[in-house]
């Protein structure tokens, strides 16, 4: 296994702090420990505790990734990304919407001013072909060319990266290249039923096609052992040719 140098991390794991318990997340990232490179902290636990519960956690010592998928209008985006710059550590990755648009994913650029990295979602992992017909997407438009479309116009926005769907990550990197970040959720073991997920890979799988940091969290946070859960999860990125 060989994490690409471009993330700086020490493992490619990313452990989803997917909880609005403060002593439960902290005892999660002791519990992983160094199996462990980054962790998430969602909207769950950021409404629940704000800056200072963020800073609990960021205090524990591992890059954190704010998942708070900012979608509004470029001023209003623009502001919430000056205020989350007043973090302390700054968080080491903020995510948008990348359906926000170029103004708004330009504006979320500037107010950084390359003090973290900015990426932008492509589809939620939860959302299917059919989905996607439902909110208004285009029926005809091939699979897979939505997450595409967006990346490009996120990388052409300045932004580091993207998050995307594992079954989506080969043609983003095809067409984003190899330095542009990404962040890929919707990750199950063999042994891990779906949940909620619809478009979904194993994280060996994944890796091998190219994912920068691999972000999981039910399968290690629910496990019995969280930190035995990460280490067969890392021992399995490993096993990969």
């Amino acid at each position: 296994m060989e994490t690409p140098a471009r993330t700086r991390l020490a493992s490619p794991l990313c452990i989803a702090l997917d909880t609005s318990d403060l002593d439960r997340a902290r005892a999660l990232v002791h519990e992983v420990g160094d199996a462990a490179g980054m962790v998430k902290v969602g909207m769950e636990f950021f409404y629940a505790h704000g800056a200072a519960g963020y800073g609990a956690i960021a205090a524990e010592g591992l890059p954190v990734f704010l998942d708070l998928k900012l979608h509004d209008i470029p001023n209003t985006v623009h502001a919430a990304f000056a205020s989350l710059m007043r973090l302390e550590p700054i968080p080491a990755i903020v995510d948008v919407h990348a359906t926000g648009g170029s103004a708004m994913m330009q504006a979320a650029s500037r107010a950084v001013r390359g003090r973290c990295k900015v990426i932008a979602v492509t589809v939620l992992t939860s959302l299917s072909d059919e989905d996607l017909a439902d909110t208004g997407f285009d029926p005809a438009t091939p699979p897979g060319e939505l997450p595409v479309t967006l990346a490009r116009l996120a990388q052409g926005c300045g932004l580091d990266g993207v998050v995307c769907a594992p079954v989506d990550l080969p043609a983003i990197r095809a067409a984003c290249g190899p330095d542009f970040l990404t962040v890929v959720p919707g990750l199950r073991p063999p042994d891990s039923g779906a949940g909620d997920q619809k478009r979904i890979a194993t994280p060996a799988e994944a890796f091998a096609a190219g994912a920068d940091i691999l972000v999981i969290g039910r399968p290690i946070t629910a496990a019995p052992d969280p930190a035995e859960a990460a280490r067969e999860i890392l021992a399995s990125l490993k096993a990969q040719p």
